[in-house]
């Protein structure tokens, strides 16, 4: 594991020291007591943590209550859908949508957990690691970490270790892979693979583009918040982007994000597996060129999240408000259409920018996965 050192989570003699740096370090205690306000509660939780010695330990005791805790706190339920596909005896590269910085892979490995499959190193970024503690703490739930923001000849390097190391994992390692489908969240919720990302997952792969492929075991997955928990930070960012194309986010940006997304309520969440890609990867490939193939993959897993996109009456109310029509009206209730836009009085009052071209692009985000849906019938 020499090789993948900078990017992988703890190994097993690493885990003991970094837990109690972790447990000693303030800006961490802090932010755990918005978790534990009852004071004795999270003194224990620390103490248990400075006697961690596994990464299934720290999850199992530490992490998955705390998950717990947010799912009962923040959404409506938890749901999944065609997970029967999963195999415990096999590990999977599972290609998802991209919403929420830290829940969606978190709730991920939360339902994983609780039906007893294998565990899942999830894909984070280097920006997203704005503190020492975050670093330790990512690392200690199973984080791989991808770097970011480099020069060309640093960025194909970072990009063959990373290629190198989700293929050891899954073929070697023995766990499950989760990374989303393009850099960074979806903002506007039209959700849209990168064709860069199968590339980079390709470059350890060898010559035969379909054994790469095959090798990897790649699942699509779909991810959908009833309410959208960060929804006035994406509106607010598209439109700093639309008024000013040189802005960038800071790291309290990133921060809010990531505070939003655990603490704002959710509605239902619901997760949706789709159909493997190597069920259908033959006919992807029969006859093509490279460059086709890759674009057959990326259209084949873009369709199964759109097809397992679970669709909410918010989708539908959005749809209809944003084009005028009354096409989805048997899709949702009037009690149901006067609290949607209740919802969007109430987060259009927190965004600092002309009501009506903010109207247009909350009312998109809500809608895409609607439109995403029509494509592909």
């Amino acid at each position: 594991m020499t090789e993948f050192e900078e990017i992988r989570p703890y190994l097993v003699h690493e885990v003991s020291q970094a837990a109690n740096k972790l447990a000693t370090d303030n800006d961490f205690i802090e932010v755990l007591n918005k978790f534990y306000p009852n004071t004795e509660l999270r003194d224990q939780a620390l103490q248990h943590l400075t006697k961690i010695t596994s990464i299934d330990e720290f999850q199992a005791d530490l992490i998955v209550p705390v998950l717990q805790g947010i799912q009962k706190s923040t959404t409506d339920g938890l749901s999944f859908s065609a997970m029967e596909q999963f195999s415990k005896e096999e590990n999977y590269l599972i290609i998802s949508n991209h919403r929420d910085i830290i829940l969606d892979p978190a709730f991920l490995n939360l339902i994983m957990h609780e039906n007893g499959l294998p565990k899942t190193e999830v894909a984070i970024g280097d920006n997203l690691l704005i503190y020492d503690w975050i670093k330790k703490l990512v690392r200690l739930n199973r984080c791989f970490i991808v770097n970011r923001n480099l020069g060309i000849r640093e960025q194909l390097s970072a990009s063959k270790k990373l290629s190198s190391y989700i293929r050891h994992t899954v073929t070697e390692k023995g766990e499950n892979v989760w990374i989303a489908q393009r850099e960074g969240r979806t903002k506007n919720g039209d959700d849209q693979m990168q064709p860069a990302l199968l590339k980079m997952l390709l470059m350890s792969g060898g010559k035969n583009m379909e054994a790469a492929i095959r090798e990897l075991k790649i699942v699509p997955m779909a991810i959908s918040y009833e309410i959208e928990p960060c929804i006035v930070s994406k509106v607010e960012e598209l439109l700093k982007k639309k008024h000013n194309p040189e802005f960038t986010k800071s790291q309290a940006d990133d921060l809010r994000s990531m505070a939003n997304g655990i603490l704002n309520p959710k509605g239902r969440v619901h997760f949706g597996f789709g159909n493997p890609v190597n069920s259908k990867l033959h006919e992807l490939c029969e006859g093509k060129k490279n460059n086709e193939v890759l674009q057959s993959v990326v259209e084949y897993i873009n369709k199964r999240i759109y097809f397992n996109y679970k669709l909410w009456p918010n989708n539908y109310i959005a749809y209809d408000l944003l084009y005028r029509t009354n096409k989805y009206t048997k899709q949702y209730s009037s009690a149901e259409l006067l609290r949607f836009k209740e919802l969007l009085k109430s987060d259009l009052a927190q965004i600092s920018f002309e009501e009506e071209e903010a109207t247009q692009l909350y009312l998109e985000i809500y809608s895409n996965p609607v439109l995403n849906l029509e494509k592909t019938s």
